[in-house]
């Protein structure tokens, strides 16, 4: 009986070897391979009969000891759309089933993967090297995402509508005690609601008549005509006073101009009524707040000294790329220099992600061991990173794997030592009947 039960005991140990050296093998080749999780082996003894007095040889079994939480090797690259974990969490992705009336359709259980080396398929789609698209948020309009549901993403290639001026503001000093009389010209480019682009010229006069008061004219450039014009007072020449060189007071507004009230704190706006040939366009030019020097002052000084004009305008833009920030937001850049955030990459978490069920290309599906997935953004609540630009490479040690490739190989040598041996035993058992 103990010569039968090493025998057994021996094949199961070659079995439980090859399947070592099968693990092995699977982690050497995927080296190279982004998002790959290695596979280790563990063995499990199983008893035929064990007592005090007397013990029975019983047999060994491999199983795999999977290493899903261990952090490969970060890598930049050249790609905006390539995405990579640092530390705990997966990308959620889909398998694609098929086509209806040329839209693709998806599989409804979800995966999930490390490997981050996405690209835009030829329909938009954010797909991996292993054909997984790309689940996250989606964006509306105004940017804002719904969280509700995970789909697979799609990025469209439309153009940016544009956008019609409708506020500006300006950030100056102008000199209280000025070198030349000469009236200050400050352009302004707006826009009408067919993205054209229209000068306004901001002409600011000293008065000669009132002290700390200035002219602000504004025309059409081109124009001969002005839209208009409206003084402003500072400090104590205000209605009320304000302090020294901040806006007390916006009065005699004349043509399309208007003038707001006066509030402390308040904004002291310029409206304006503009008619580029699509009817009345109105654009509240903001310089500041009324006794503030957040906008327009009139400090000391001789030239005066533009800090920032801006308006919210916008031209037509066509489709220029994608790009991803390292809070998975995807956002599509314009060649009008305009970008918009159409998407967000969230990462998913397991209470025990080791016992997640390996599928092809370095996928996973959730189990019962693995407990419920968790959908969060990126770095929140023990969620990783992300890191843009970067793939993450295989977790796989060489050196590890070539160390545990002599031990597996000795064993299995020593085991098929133990068959030999008991057959020559078992053989001289059988030549003593002769």
């Amino acid at each position: 009986m103990s010569l039968f039960g090493a025998m057994t005991t021996a094949i199961s140990g070659l079995s439980a070897q090859s399947t070592a050296f099968s693990n092995i093998g699977d982690n050497l080749a995927n080296t190279q391979t982004v998002g790959f999780k290695r596979i280790g082996t563990t063995f499990d003894n199983f008893l035929s009969s064990s007592s005090s007095t007397a013990n029975n040889s019983g047999s060994v079994m491999a199983r795999p000891d999977y290493a899903n939480t261990v952090q490969g090797t970060i890598s930049q690259t050249d790609n905006p759309l390539d995405l990579a974990i640092t530390g705990q969490g997966f990308f959620t992705v889909s398998q694609k089933s098929g086509d209806v009336n040329g839209a693709a359709t998806f599989k409804s259980e979800p995966q999930y993967t490390r490997e981050g080396d996405f690209k835009l398929n030829r329909d938009g789609y954010l797909v991996n090297s292993s054909g997984h698209y790309l689940n996250g948020w989606v964006a509306d309009s105004t940017g804002q995402l719904d969280q509700t549901k995970m789909q697979p993403l799609q990025v469209g290639q439309a153009g940016y509508s544009p956008v019609a001026t409708s506020t500006a503001s300006l950030v100056a000093n102008l000199p209280a005690t000025p070198s030349s009389t000469t009236p200050t010209v400050t352009p302004l480019s707006v826009y009408d609601s067919l993205g054209t682009q229209h000068d306004l010229q901001l002409t600011w006069s000293q008065s000669t008549s009132a002290a700390n008061t200035w002219t602000l004219s504004i025309a059409q450039s081109g124009s001969t005509t002005a839209l208009g014009s409206v003084d402003i007072a500072f400090g104590a020449t205000g209605n009320p006073s304000a302090p020294e060189g901040t806006i007390g007071s916006i009065s005699n507004a004349t043509g399309a101009l208007t003038g707001s009230t006066f509030s402390t704190g308040g904004k002291a706006d310029v409206g304006i009524t503009a008619n580029f040939g699509l009817g009345p366009q109105p654009i509240t030019l903001g310089l500041g707040t009324f006794g503030g020097t957040d906008g327009v002052t009139q400090f000391a000084g001789k030239t005066y000294n533009l800090t920032n004009i801006s308006q919210n305008g916008v031209k037509p833009g066509s489709f220029s790329s994608v790009s991803m920030k390292d809070t998975g937001d995807v956002v599509v850049n314009y060649d009008n220099g305009q970008s918009r955030v159409v998407a967000r990459v969230p990462l998913t978490t397991f209470p025990n992600a080791d016992a997640l069920q390996r599928q092809d290309g370095q996928a996973f599906t959730e189990t019962k061991e693995s407990g419920s997935g968790r959908t969060m953004q990126a770095g929140a609540n023990g969620a990783g990173g992300l890191v843009t630009s970067s793939v993450e490479g295989s977790n796989v040690d060489i050196a590890g794997e070539f160390t545990k490739l002599i031990v597996a190989q000795r064993a299995y040598s020593a085991n098929t030592k133990m068959v030999t041996t008991a057959d020559e035993l078992l053989q001289q058992t059988i030549d003593m009947k002769r």
